[in-house]
């Protein structure tokens, strides 16, 4: 499965008037929030989930409907089981490789690699928190926005991870 753009804005699409029931769930397999197979209405929270997995999808590599994912795992709670301490060993090996060819970063590695870590963290941190099953303990969208934001300054402070700073830059 792949997301798609229409997996987005569900809420804006559809607003409040729209009631789902089990024949007419509308998304892609593993980006739907879970509320939508229930019946619930779709809302803002509801793509705020979708945005969370998406997040989680591009940092671990991973779609929400690899094999890997039985038996109660799932991405959001692979992604979750790593912090604080352990992201690198979930995220996508090609965001470490592009680290060990910056040559800023390689001059600087001690210094930047806490930091690194730190930033890798944080938007696992904010994929998991968009990602909870509770619509009531998601992220709001509006500190999703500025948290990405600052992660990105940061990453463009240290001029490093050129590619997280293209794809995060709001």
């Amino acid at each position: 499965m792949v997301a798609h753009v229409g997996d987005f804005g569900l809420a804006q699409l559809f607003g409040n008037s729209y009631q789902n029931n089990s024949i007419g769930v509308t998304g892609t397999i593993g980006y739907v929030a879970p509320e939508y197979g229930l019946g619930s209405e779709m809302t803002n929270s509801g793509d705020v989930y979708s945005f969370g997995i998406l997040i989680l999808e591009v940092m671990t590599g991973k779609k929400p409907t690899d094999d890997i994912f039985d038996e109660g795992l799932n991405l959001h709670k692979f992604a979750s089981m790593a912090l604080p301490d352990h992201v690198t060993n979930v995220v996508d090996d090609n965001f470490l490789k592009v680290c060990q060819k910056d040559e800023f970063a390689m001059q600087n590695q001690e210094e930047n690699e806490k930091m690194i870590n730190e930033c890798l963290a944080s938007i696992v941190k904010i994929g998991v928190a968009c990602s909870l099953d509770s619509p009531q303990q998601r992220m709001d969208i509006k500190k999703v926005v500025h948290g990405l934001q600052h992660i990105s300054d940061t990453l463009h402070n240290i001029c490093y991870f050129k590619i997280l700073c293209t794809f995060f830059h709001v």
